[in-house]
């Protein structure tokens, strides 16, 4: 009797033991743990990254903090610009609040991906690469090439043949000076490539109106005139808009509804033209 009793007994324990580990493997593979106020996303998935934004009740958005005027520190040391002013009323008509967090321009789209933040806010082009990647808000800000010249000269967008165009080398107006035949002068960025002008070292850079609109917002007496292409239609605009994961149309939805928003009451266009004088959204 006791020969059959053990081996039953044995099997019956085994039974057991194997249910037990089961059951907490099942526990550590389903965990309840909430992702941390910066890792947020992780539960979007299953209700959508707005439902956790506006239960968290905070929006956190990705921003370098060192890219005037759209996001700096002024010399109070307060984060500010237009990219933040616009993020923040956005953030006040979905009912949170915004929490920047900073982060250089390389490594910003791998902390998007890391959900370390739910959206960028970091005057970030719209193109074909990003969008396949991507999701995007309606544009908040739009802009196109302009030439910069001397207060005193008279020179057409596409009149700087042979003449000397202050350019970075690297950059894409660079290469739009060379397609106009200008001479390229090697500067260093916008501010030098304007020093030269305003010394008529140079005649002309080409460059973004909104750079432009911003020097002249700083120093209104720098003599110094922007001179439009005659062609700025749709089709030639660059269009800066939030970035965010895929997935996340909920949110991309209710934040172009507080842009419209915006647009509709003038809210946008004001904060524009505190910043650059005009309206650029």
């Amino acid at each position: 009797m006791k020969k059959i009793l053990l081996p039953f007994l044995l099997i019956l324990l085994s039974a057991v033991l194997v249910a037990c580990g089961t059951k907490e493997d099942d526990k550590t593979n389903g965990s309840n743990e909430k992702p941390t106020e910066e890792s947020s996303g992780d539960s979007a998935a299953n209700n959508g990254l707005l439902e956790e934004v506006l239960e968290k009740g905070v929006l956190n958005i990705g921003t370098e903090g060192t890219y005037a005027p759209f996001s700096f520190h002024d010399e109070s040391g307060k984060l500010t610009g237009y990219d933040v002013e616009v993020t923040e009323e956005v953030a006040k008509r979905l009912g949170v609040e915004a929490k920047f967090f900073e982060t250089q321009w390389d490594a910003i789209f791998a902390g998007l991906d890391a959900k370390r933040f739910d959206v960028i806010a970091n005057q970030v082009g719209i193109n074909d690469d990003r969008k396949a990647k991507y999701e995007f808000s309606q544009p908040y800000t739009r802009s196109h090439s302009v030439l910069i010249i001397h207060a005193d000269e008279q020179i057409a967008f596409d009149g700087m043949e042979g003449k000397k165009a202050a350019q970075t080398l690297t950059s894409n107006y660079g290469e739009l000076a060379k397609s106009h035949g200008a001479e390229i002068i090697k500067v260093d960025g916008f501010n030098q490539a304007v020093d030269l002008i305003v010394s008529k070292r140079v005649d002309g850079t080409y460059n973004d109106k909104i750079s432009a609109l911003d020097y002249l917002q700083q120093k209104p007496d720098a003599p110094i005139q922007i001179v439009e292409e005659e062609d700025t239609s749709a089709e030639n605009e660059s269009e800066n808009a939030f970035l965010f994961r895929q997935g996340n149309e909920d949110l991309v939805d209710e934040i172009n509804k507080a842009l419209d928003a915006m647009r509709e009451d003038g809210k946008l266009k004001e904060i524009s033209e505190k910043w650059f004088g005009e309206d650029v959204s």
